[in-house]
This record gives C-alpha cells, sequence and structure tokens, in this order.
C-alpha cells in the first residue's frame, strides 16, 4: 500500500510525537518562566556591578539610554555577594538548556502552520514567537561562548548581551501574559479531573483544541516512553549540566568536577598563589622587565597633585589585611584569599582625598585584553577591606596573580580587581 504520509512540515501528520501536547509544554513553559526570570535579575544585577555610570570607563554599553533605569552604586556587603548572584546566573543558563530545547521542540510544529498570519493578534504573536525563539537562541549561545572564552560573535559581548536580553525578556514576557493562564488551567485541570471531570471536561477539551492543531499530532506514531519519562530525561540533562559546571564556583576538589568549563579541572599551582585565575601575565603582554621593584612606580594622582611610590614605599605605609574571593563575570569564583596591602582610603588621603575618598580610576601595565583599565565608586574605594594589595596567603603576589601590586575589593566582579596596577587617579569619575 502505498504510504500517503504527509511529507510537509507543514502537515498536522508531519509530526508524529505523541510526546506534544499542551501538557508536556505547560510543564517546561513554567520551569522556564521561573528560571528565566531568575536569569533576566542576575544578569542585571551583574551589568550593574560592573558600574556602567563611570563610564566611558567600565561602560561597554553605549547609548542605554532608559534601559539603565536601574541602575545603582554596587555594594561591598555581603563580600561574596557577587559571587552568588553571578555564580546563579551562570550554573542556571547552562542547566536551562535541555529545557529550552525540550521547549523549543515541543512547539517546532507552530513554526510551520499554515496560514502564517490569521489576524492582527495572531501575526503579533507570531511576531513575539519569532522574538522569543531569536532572542532565546542567541542569549543562551553567547553566554556559552563566554563561559568558554570564545569570542565568535561580532562586537563586544557586553553590549550584545545586553540588548539582545532586553529584547529577549520583552518578548518572553509578552508571550508569558499570552500562555501562562492556559498552561495553569492545562494542569489543573488534568490533575484534577478525577474529582472534578464533569466540570472540568468542557475546559480541557476547548484548550486542547486550541492547542491540537500545531501540537497534538492528529496520527501520532506509538509511543516509546511516557510524558513523564520525557521529562525525567530533561530534568538529568539539567542535573547533568549542572554536576559539570557548578564546581567551578569552588576551590579544592569540587572543582575539578567542572569538567565544562575552562576553569574547572585541578587548581593552576600549589601553595598561597595556587588558586584560579583568568588570564596569565604572558597572556595579557605583561613585560617582566617593568614588573621589577628596581623598576616598577605606582602614579597616585588626585587633588593634591601627583605622587610616585616604589614597592618598597607600599610597604613602608601601614599594611591591612582581608579576606575575600573573586568571582569572574564568566561564573567561576575562588574562596576567601587572604589578602594584605594598602587600602585604597589611604592612597586616596595620600593625594589630598582625606575625608571623602571618591570615585577611582585604574589603569593597568597589561598591552592586550579588554580590561587594561577600570574604575571603582566612592563607597567600594572607601570599605577599609579595599585593598591594594602586594601579598596574598601570607606570599608575594606571584606574575599571574598581579605581581606588583593589584586590586582587590570585596563584592566587585573580577575584573575590577584590577592586576599589574601601574596608575591610579582619584576624582570625580562621572
Amino acid at each position: 500500500m502505498r504510504d500517503l504520509a504527509p511529507r510537509l512540515p507543514s502537515s498536522p501528520g508531519f509530526w508524529r510525537s505523541p510526546l506534544r501536547g499542551p501538557w508536556f509544554t505547560s510543564v517546561l513553559g513554567l520551569v522556564l518562566l521561573v528560571g528565566i526570570t531568575v536569569l533576566f535579575v542576575t544578569g542585571l544585577l551583574s551589568y550593574a556591578a560592573y558600574n556602567p555610570n563611570l563610564a566611558p570607563v567600565n561602560d561597554k554599553t553605549p547609548d542605554k539610554g532608559v534601559l539603565g533605569f536601574y541602575l545603582f552604586a554596587w555594594p561591598t556587603d555581603p563580600p561574596w555577594l557577587y559571587r552568588l548572584t553571578q555564580g546563579v546566573h551562570v550554573t542556571l543558563g547552562l542547566v536551562l538548556i535541555p529545557v529550552l530545547l525540550a521547549k523549543l521542540w515541543s512547539v517546532v510544529p507552530r513554526l510551520f502552520t499554515l496560514p502564517p498570519v490569521r489576524s492582527l493578534a495572531h501575526a503579533l504573536e507570531r511576531v513575539s514567537l519569532l522574538l522569543l525563539v531569536g532572542g532565546a537562541l542567541f542569549e543562551f549561545a553567547t553566554g556559552v561562548l563566554n563561559i568558554q572564552l570564545d569570542y565568535l560573535f561580532p562586537g563586544s559581548f557586553y553590549p550584545l548581551h545586553f540588548y539582545g536580553a532586553w529584547v529577549f525578556f520583552g518578548a518572553f514576557v509578552a508571550h508569558a501574559v499570552l500562555k501562562v493562564p492556559t498552561a495553569l488551567r492545562n494542569l489543573r485541570a488534568m490533575r484534577d479531573e478525577r474529582e472534578e471531570r464533569e466540570e472540568r471536561a468542557e475546559r480541557v477539551e476547548r484548550d486542547e483544541r486550541e492547542e491540537r492543531d500545531d501540537l497534538v499530532s492528529p496520527r501520532p506514531a506509538a509511543p516509546t516512553v511516557s510524558r513523564r519519562g520525557a521529562l525525567w530525561f530533561v530534568g538529568g540533562g539539567s542535573l547533568l549540566m549542572f554536576a559539570t559546571s557548578a564546581g567551578r564556583g569552588f576551590d579544592g576538589p569540587l572543582r575539578a568536577t567542572a569538567v565544562l568549563s575552562p576553569h574547572g579541572g585541578p587548581e593552576p599551582g600549589s601553595g598561597p598563589n595556587g588558586f584560579q585565575i583568568n588570564k596569565t601575565a604572558a597572556h595579557v603582554g605583561i613585560d617582566p622587565a617593568e614588573t621589577r621593584e628596581d623598576t616598577w612606580r605606582l602614579v597616585v594622582t588626585g587633588r593634591a597633585g601627583t605622587v610616585r611610590l616604589s614597592r618598597a614605599d607600599l610597604l613602608a605605609m601601614e599594611q591591612h589585611s582581608a579576606a575575600l574571593p573573586i568571582a569572574c563575570v564568566e561564573g567561576w569564583s575562588t574562596s576567601d584569599q587572604w589578602w594584605r596591602g594598602v587600602r585604597l582610603r589611604d592612597l586616596a588621603a595620600l593625594v589630598g582625598h582625606g575625608d571623602d575618598p571618591p570615585d577611582v580610576f585604574v589603569e593597568s601595565l597589561q598591552r592586550r585584553g579588554a580590561f587594561r583599565r577600570g574604575a571603582l565608586r566612592a563607597n567600594q574605594v572607601a570599605d577599609p577591606r579595599s585593598l591594594l594589595a602586594l601579598y596574598v596567603n601570607g606570599e608575594e603576589l606571584s606574575p599571574d596573580h598581579g605581581h606588583p601590586a593589584r586590586i582587590i575589593v570585596p563584592a566587585a566582579p573580577g575584573v575590577l580587581n584590577t592586576k599589574w596596577v601601574a596608575r591610579m587617579t582619584f576624582g570625580d569619575l562621572g
């Protein structure tokens, strides 16, 4: 007998999986509703932590306009704040990848439904769906590439990911407003149908009729797994992503479990300086001759003028210690390390800012990389734990950890803890 099965994706019978349907799609959608909301909020917090209001020093997103309405001076307490928020952002993003892919698979028939537009309202829904799917793929892809340090996309990651997040989340909110009530009704009706079958039968039938044209196959294939089994499979994929990525936020044996991260695996050395780094001195073009104690000088400028300090001069100043972690935008972090050096507010006082330390502009010796300079807010400078560190864990900084001097500030993203510091300018940066 000749096979009369439809050959075009626009035919309902083309999609034969019996798993597709309102219940399966609704469960995945509700998981994404919660997860993506947390992703969006923690992403905005990460952007705020970079202190974009100190443009053009730290701000990588020009002309953000009204999208910067939420920005605020990032706090220094608790000192592990950025470690928590960015760790959640990156790890949750990886965990949601299997859920996102399953959700896209579950609704793929809708991309081929005919006619493509049935009304103005339907056209708006289709546009929002296009922005939602495109935005999701873009945000998750660029996020993963950033974690892996593979900058294959054109332009800077920061404006691309920032604007992409707003487009994606706007479409996500519009889609949620349209679909969440139906998803909740589907789940509630199917859960309670034994007790209230007659009362809810009409509603379930109506909801399924709305979905059936483009999700439920009119000629489903024989099932090989139940919908609950499929959900367990997706959940197992998410659990695997968690188990192979979350360890980069810890020191010791757990880091070796982060096989999906370039900052996973064993510690990059032993001893007091044997903890994670992002870029080595050689990678960013540090010339060892410039960091020798007989040649290196720190230039500090403020309203009282400019001073040049050798490492011996800095060691002669009052030394302070602080136990602080390092946390990076890629989601990895270290546990607390013991740093020792000169308080930033003491350096500010040295150049005429004794009573009210201002913002500071910091420049590095590094020649390559995006963060050769950075800035810190006045509240960060004033914190007594904010140091120009000369030692870590009782030993001089290694070249890869910023010898001869580096910034260390509580709760600040790793890129603002500038290494190989050459110049500090205290004053109003905007």
